[in-house]
C-alpha cells in the first residue's frame, strides 16, 4: 500500500512538473518571439548581440509586468505599498538601488579595504598647491587610479568640489573660490576605470558605472586628508560625466552634494517622457550609440519603457534628502526642459518626505549643450548657498504650466454628471437618436459636434490671420542653434513670420519659388519636441521635412508653443488665457499657417495636407475638422480613442494631455468619467469626411488601445460611406514601435503623394 501511495505521488509530482515544463517552454518560446520582434525592429547593434550570445539572456516577460506609463512613483515600492517615514524610505532606497544595478547600472563590487596613495608629487603655482596623487587598490592592489588636487591657500578643512578629467578648469574656478579641487581620471579624456573589468569579472558594471565607483575611491582617499571638510564633498559633472555623477551620488552618501550639469537621457531626463515619441535620445539610441554606457539588458525595453521597473527620477530620489541642483540649457538637444521638469516633480516627493524640499533645485541657462564660466561661478553660488551659512541662490521656476495652476487661474468647476454618458457609436444618428438620412441632418451633426470639440479646446481670443512677411522672422545664430541652417542640393529656403508673430519655415524644391508651376503642400505638425521644435533634436535619417520637398512639396514648419524657438512662450501662457488650451493654440496656428499659404505663389491652396505626428497627429487632425481648406491630414500615432482611454488601460489615459502636460486641461475634469467626454476621434475624423483622411498606427503602441482605434475608424467610415467618399478614409498598420522611423517616413511619403494626385 505505501509503495502504491509513493508511486501515485511520484507520477503526479512528474506529472505537474511536465505540465510545468510544457508552461516554461511555451513562456520561453513567446519570449524568443519578443526577442525575434526586437531584433526585427531595432536597428543592429553588434555590441547588443554578442552579449544576447554570449548570455543567452532573453527579454523579461513582459506580459507579466505592470504597464507604468507615467513616472513611477518613487515612494511606492515594489509590492505597492505607500512610503510614509524617513525609515522606510531607506528600504525602500536599497531597493530601487538593487533595480537599478539589475537593468541599468549593473553591478558594483564592494568598496576596497586596501586602498593606499603612491607616487604623490606636489609642487606650487601662483599660490595654489597641485598634487597629483595615484591611488591603488583592488585585488592584489593592481587596481589604478588617477588623481589631482589643487589646494588653495589657507589651513583649511576645505569643501571639496570633484569632478573628472575633462573638466579640470572647472577645479581651477572652484579653487579660487575657497574650493579644494579634486580631478579623477574617469572621463574620456583620461579613465583609468577601463582596467577594473578584468580586476572584478564578476561584476557587470558599465563605463559610467565604473567611472562612479571610482569617484568613491577619491572620497576614500579625501576622508584621510586632515585639510578636507568630511561634511562639504560636492561632485559634479556635464553631459555624460553628469551621468556619472549622479550615479556616485545615489550609490554613495558621503558625497554630500551632486549638480547634474545637463545629464540628459541616461540621467535626469526619464526614458518615459524623451522616448523616441518625444524626439529624444531613447533607449534604443543610447543604448547603440553608446553601448557600454549602460547595461545591454535595457534595450529590452526600447518601445516598451512604459514596462521599465524604475526611471531615472528615482535615481535623483536616491540622493535625497541630500543637496542636488539640476542645471540645463533650454535649447540642449540631450534634454527636454518638460521632462526635466517632471522628473523634479517625481523626485522632490522623496525631498519633501525626509523635510528638505529646499535641497533639490533647477537651474536654466540659453543656449545648447555648452557651459561658460559664468555657469560653473553659478554652480559654486549654489553649492556657496548648501555649504556655508548666510549665502543664499534662487533657482530656477518651472517654465511648464501644471494642471494644478491652471485649475486655481481659470477657476474652472466642471462637473461631468452634467455631460451625457457616450461611446464610439451612434454617430450617424440624429440628436434624437434616429438614423440621420439626409445632408441637412448631417450637417446639424455636425455643427454639434463642432460645438463640442470648441467647448473642450478652449475660448480663444480673437486672433486676425495678418500677412505673411519675414519681419520677425528667425535670425541666423537661432536657426543655427536649432539645426536649420543647413540645406541639401536641391532643397530651398525662406524664412516667414505668420499669424501672432510666429516664425516659420517654408521649404521646397530649389527653383520652385521661380517657377509658375503650383505645388502641393504639407504642413509639419511635430510631437513633443522641447529643445529644437520641428527640428528633432535626436532622429535617425533625414529629416522629414527635407525628405518632403526633395519629394517635390512645398513644406511649412514652425515651433509650437512650448518648443524649440517658443519654449519660454508657453510659461505664462493660462495665465493669460486661462480659459484657452495648449492645444487650442496649436490649433489656431494650424489654421493661421493654412492662411498664410494662401499667399504664396507657388503653393496650391486646393492641395494642403497637414501631416502630424504623435501630439502633432493630435492637433493636425482637430485643426482639419475645424478648417475645411485643408485638403487632407495624415496622422501617425495620433490619438487612442478618450472614451475608452481609462487607468485600467495602462497608456497613462486622458491625464497625459490634462495632468502631465496641459494642452487640453478640461479633460482632466473626467478622468474617472471618460464616457462622458463631450466627443471622441471618431466624430473627429467624420468632421474632415469626405476629405482624405489616413491614419498610421504602429503595431507596438503602449499608449494606445488598438481594439478601440479599429472601431473608432469603422465608425467615423460611416461618415465617409455617407458622402459616398469611403476611400477617403485609410488605416495603415505599421510593423514597427512606436517612433518616427525610415520606414514610417518612406510610407508617408508614398501616402502623401497618392493624397496629392487625388
Amino acid at each position: 500500500m505505501q509503495t502504491r501511495q509513493f508511486l501515485r505521488g511520484w507520477y503526479v509530482l512528474a506529472y505537474c512538473g511536465f505540465l510545468v515544463g510544457g508552461l516554461w517552454a511555451q513562456e520561453d518560446e513567446r519570449r524568443l518571439g519578443t526577442l525575434a520582434e526586437l531584433k526585427r525592429w531595432l536597428p543592429k547593434s553588434d555590441s547588443w548581440e554578442q552579449w544576447l550570445e554570449k548570455t543567452g539572456e532573453l527579454p523579461p516577460r513582459f506580459d507579466q509586468i505592470r504597464s507604468i506609463p507615467g513616472l513611477p512613483d518613487p515612494l511606492l515600492d515594489s509590492l505597492g505599498h505607500r512610503i510614509q517615514t524617513p525609515a522606510d524610505w531607506l528600504t525602500r532606497r536599497q531597493e530601487l538601488l538593487k533595480l537599478f544595478q539589475h537593468y541599468v547600472l549593473g553591478t558594483i563590487p564592494a568598496p576596497p579595504d586596501n586602498l593606499r596613495a603612491v607616487n604623490i608629487q606636489t609642487q606650487s603655482q601662483d599660490g595654489v598647491t597641485l598634487k597629483a596623487v595615484t591611488l591603488e587598490f583592488g585585488p592584489k592592489a593592481q587596481a589604478r587610479l588617477s588623481l589631482e588636487l589643487v589646494i588653495p591657500r589657507g589651513p583649511g578643512p576645505f569643501p571639496v568640489f570633484m569632478t573628472q578629467d575633462n573638466h579640470r578648469p572647472w577645479a581651477l574656478v572652484a579653487a579660487s573660490r575657497g574650493y579644494l579641487g579634486c580631478v579623477y581620471a574617469g572621463a574620456d579624456s583620461r579613465d583609468d576605470t577601463g582596467a577594473f573589468t578584468n580586476l572584478w569579472p564578476d561584476c557587470d558594471w558599465t563605463k559610467l558605472t565604473r567611472r562612479a565607483w571610482a569617484a568613491s575611491r577619491c572620497v576614500d582617499y579625501l576622508l584621510t586628508l586632515p585639510g578636507v571638510d568630511s561634511q562639504r564633498i560636492a561632485l559634479t559633472g556635464h553631459s555624460r560625466n553628469a551621468k556619472t555623477s549622479l550615479i556616485a551620488a545615489a550609490l554613495d552618501p558621503r558625497i554630500r552634494a551632486v549638480i547634474l550639469s545637463s545629464a540628459g537621457a541616461g540621467g535626469t531626463c526619464s526614458y518615459r517622457l524623451f522616448s523616441e515619441t518625444q524626439f529624444g535620445e531613447g533607449i534604443e539610441l543610447i543604448t547603440r550609440t553608446f553601448p557600454d554606457w549602460l547595461h545591454p539588458r535595457l534595450r529590452f525595453f526600447a518601445g516598451r519603457e512604459n514596462l521599465l521597473p524604475i526611471d531615472q527620477p528615482e535615481l535623483i530620489a536616491c540622493v535625497a534628502p541630500r543637496p542636488c541642483l539640476i542645471s540645463t540649457a533650454l535649447n540642449d538637444p540631450v534634454e527636454s526642459v518638460w521632462a526635466i521638469e517632471q522628473s523634479y516633480y517625481s523626485a522632490q516627493r522623496v525631498y519633501q518626505l525626509l523635510q528638505a524640499p529646499q535641497a533639490l533645485q533647477l537651474r536654466y541657462r540659453p543656449g545648447g549643450h555648452e557651459t561658460t564660466a559664468q555657469d560653473i561661478e553659478s554652480y559654486l553660488d549654489w553649492l556657496d548657498a548648501r555649504f556655508r551659512p548666510g549665502k543664499d541662490f534662487a533657482g530656477s521656476r518651472s517654465l511648464f504650466p501644471t494642471y494644478s495652476g491652471w485649475l486655481q487661474r481659470s477657476q474652472e468647476k466642471i462637473r461631468p454628471e452634467t455631460f451625457p454618458v457616450a461611446s464610439l457609436q451612434g454617430l450617424m444618428t440624429t440628436m434624437g437618436g434616429n438614423p440621420i438620412l439626409n445632408l441637412d441632418q448631417w450637417e446639424s451633426k455636425r455643427a454639434d459636434i463642432r460645438r463640442r470639440i470648441e467647448w473642450t479646446l478652449g475660448d480663444p481670443p480673437d486672433i486676425e490671420g495678418g500677412a505673411l512677411g519675414t519681419y520677425g522672422g528667425e535670425p541666423a545664430h537661432r536657426a543655427e542653434m536649432l539645426r536649420r541652417n543647413r540645406l541639401p542640393d536641391g532643397v530651398g529656403k525662406k524664412n516667414l513670420n505668420f499669424g501672432n508673430y510666429v516664425c516659420g519655415d517654408l521649404y521646397f524644391p530649389a527653383g520652385a519659388d521661380q517657377s509658375d508651376q503650383k505645388l502641393p503642400v504639407v504642413i509639419w505638425a511635430h510631437p513633443i519636441s522641447v529643445s529644437h521644435g520641428y527640428v528633432a533634436g535626436y532622429l535617425r535619417g533625414e529629416g522629414v521635412h527635407l525628405a518632403l520637398a526633395k519629394a517635390g512639396f512645398v513644406v511649412f514648419c514652425f515651433d509650437q508653443i512650448g518648443h524649440g524657438s517658443r519654449i519660454e512662450e508657453i510659461t505664462r501662457f493660462y495665465e493669460r488665457y486661462p480659459h484657452w488650451s495648449l492645444l487650442g493654440r496649436t490649433v489656431a496656428d494650424l489654421r493661421l499657417a493654412v492662411g498664410a499659404l494662401a499667399q504664396v505663389t507657388f503653393a496650391d491652396p486646393r492641395r494642403v495636407f497637414l501631416l502630424g505626428y504623435a501630439t502633432g497627429g493630435m492637433a493636425a487632425l482637430h485643426a482639419a475638422a475645424l478648417d475645411n481648406r485643408i485638403a487632407g491630414v495624415i496622422s501617425v500615432a495620433g490619438f487612442t480613442p478618450w472614451r475608452s482611454d481609462t487607468p485600467d488601460q495602462g497608456t497613462g489615459g486622458v491625464a497625459r494631455w490634462s495632468h502631465w502636460l496641459p494642452l487640453l486641461p478640461r479633460l482632466g475634469a473626467f478622468i474617472g468619467n471618460e464616457n462622458r467626454i463631450p466627443y471622441d476621434y471618431h466624430e473627429v475624423l467624420a468632421m474632415i469626411a469626405p476629405r482624405l483622411v489616413v491614419v498610421v498606427q504602429p503595431r507596438q503602441d503602449y499608449q494606445v488601445n488598438h481594439a478601440a482605434i479599429r472601431l473608432c475608424l469603422e465608425e467615423a467610415l460611416k461618415a465617409f460611406q455617407f458622402l459616398k467618399a469611403p476611400g477617403h478614409l485609410a488605416g495603415l498598420e505599421v510593423d514597427d514601435y512606436n517612433h518616427w522611423s525610415t520606414l514610417v517616413q518612406q510610407k508617408v511619403i508614398e501616402q502623401l503623394k497618392i493624397l496629392a494626385s487625388l
